[in-house]
């Protein structure tokens, strides 16, 4: 069974975080969620990845605000996926989040989203998507998913003036 660990760096991501919870739940993936910050808890998150491995997280999601450093640790400290989420801020609205999440430095790279829910979204169905690769259940699931999505839009009709 496909397993995902969510991390943000405070328990406030977690609204936004939870967005990416709802997507992995809705194709039946299970899921670790966690807070715990980069900086006031490096060990913790060392020891943390470590036993997710050892439990058979298969990829991870990282959410945090500001400096933003908990997806780079992450993937520092692993060789699965990493999808980052950077979250809103009070000060930049979160262009400090995306700009510290998506600078990795060559050799360790974080699949960076977009800032805050639509971006925890993505990340889920991006995660479905990777996990489907090994999956034909997830595979299916997943393009009956597209397809209610396209049919919906296909269905969408404008009000006259």
């Amino acid at each position: 069974m496909a397993k995902v660990g969510i991390l943000m760096g405070s328990q406030s991501d977690w609204e936004v975080m939870q967005n990416a919870a709802r997507q992995l739940k809705e194709f039946g993936i299970e899921y670790e969620a966690k807070v715990i910050s980069a900086h006031r808890a490096p060990d913790l998150l060392v020891q943390y990845i470590k036993d997710a491995e050892a439990r058979g997280v298969e990829c991870f999601i990282a959410g945090a605000g500001a400096a933003a450093h908990l997806a780079g640790v992450v993937a520092s400290k692993t060789t699965l996926p990493v999808l980052g989420v950077p979250m809103p801020s009070k000060y930049l609205q979160g262009m400090d989040s995306l700009l510290s999440t998506v600078q990795m430095p060559k050799g360790i790279p974080v699949a960076t989203f977009a800032i805050g829910e639509a971006g925890a979204a993505n990340a889920g169905l991006f995660a479905v998507s990777m996990l489907a690769a090994n999956d034909i259940r997830l595979a299916d699931a997943l393009r009956a998913f597209r397809k209610k999505q396209a049919d919906a839009i296909a269905a969408t009709v404008l009000p006259a003036i």
